[in-house]
């Protein structure tokens, strides 16, 4: 994978009233491929790089459709599509249990270089609202050879 593009992720989630944020910015690809998009990048467990996982973002704008899809052991795929719920399996590394997922709102500004897309959606668990999330990504060609992977929290 040439890794040319500097990705940039802010995830917010809203859980019982408590607001978490989790930033991420790490090189990846970004590749355009008939109707849709295609966002790949690695991510890194807590302890350093013994475990990536490789996850791919595939965007549908003429769905309004985003699917992540995360490899390596802890294996989810979660489909986000405006205005629809989906039931996805989500592995915590403990155990898979299945969620569901609706999405409220995709507003997608990708051009062939690269763009940015933000998502509202709720985590359900046995129809329990569970959390409310809203995930925005930044992809822009990398300028610089040497971006520090990091993790939440760096």
């Amino acid at each position: 994978m040439k890794e040319d593009y500097l990705i940039s992720i802010v995830g917010r989630q809203n859980v019982d009233g408590e607001l978490g944020e989790i930033r991420v910015t790490t090189r990846g690809s970004y590749t355009v491929k008939d109707r849709s998009r295609y966002i790949v990048y690695q991510e890194y467990d807590e302890d350093g790089v013994l475990h990536p996982q490789t996850s791919i973002l595939k965007v549908e704008e003429q769905e309004n459709r985003v699917t992540l899809i995360r490899g390596g052991i802890q294996g989810t795929r979660l489909i986000l599509e405006k205005g629809k719920r989906h039931l996805c399996q989500y592995d915590t590394g403990y155990g898979t249990f299945m969620v569901g997922v609706f999405t409220s709102s995709i507003r997608c500004r990708l051009g062939e270089k690269g763009g940015s897309i933000d998502v509202n959606y709720t985590l359900d668990i046995n129809s329990d609202l569970s959390s409310i999330n809203e995930i925005s990504i930044t992809v822009k060609e990398a300028e610089q050879k040497d971006v520090k992977n990091c993790t939440a929290g760096d």
